[in-house]
């Protein structure tokens, strides 16, 4: 059984759902900021960087413009990482909300590695 923690991470985004999730749920919006190359097949999405071989991630579920959650099929059936759009019910602002597992001592490692994922994403979408 996994050590593994689940860990989220909240990041306000100055743009509307619809155009987010593309970036969050197609192949080619994932290759402009998560990795280099990008490609789906029935529902499994092919992960590579720097050339090297491919991660493949399953798509466990996915609601347009809500959320999408893989699952890496490398790692222990209860773990996935998912990327949730909400809404703030005051301001209405859009929220990226990232949930992922690391181990305990990893955690704020994984955050700055998300981090700095996710200022590459506001970067694409000129947010």
């Amino acid at each position: 059984m996994s050590k593994k923690q689940l860990f989220t991470l909240e990041f306000p985004v100055r743009c509307s759902p619809t155009i987010l999730y593309e970036f969050l749920a197609s192949p080619a919006g994932l290759q402009e900021w998560f990795a280099d190359k990008v490609d789906e097949w029935e529902n499994v999405y092919s992960f590579s960087w720097n050339g090297g071989t491919p991660d493949k991630a399953d798509v466990l579920d996915k609601e347009q413009d809500k959320f999408i959650r893989f699952h890496w099929q490398h790692s222990d059936k209860n773990e996935y990482f998912e990327f949730k759009i909400e809404k703030t019910e005051i301001s209405n602002q859009t929220i990226l909300v990232i949930k992922d597992f690391a181990e305990k001592n990893e955690i704020k490692d994984q955050s700055q590695l998300w981090g700095y994922q996710v200022k590459e994403l506001f970067h694409r979408l000129g947010a």
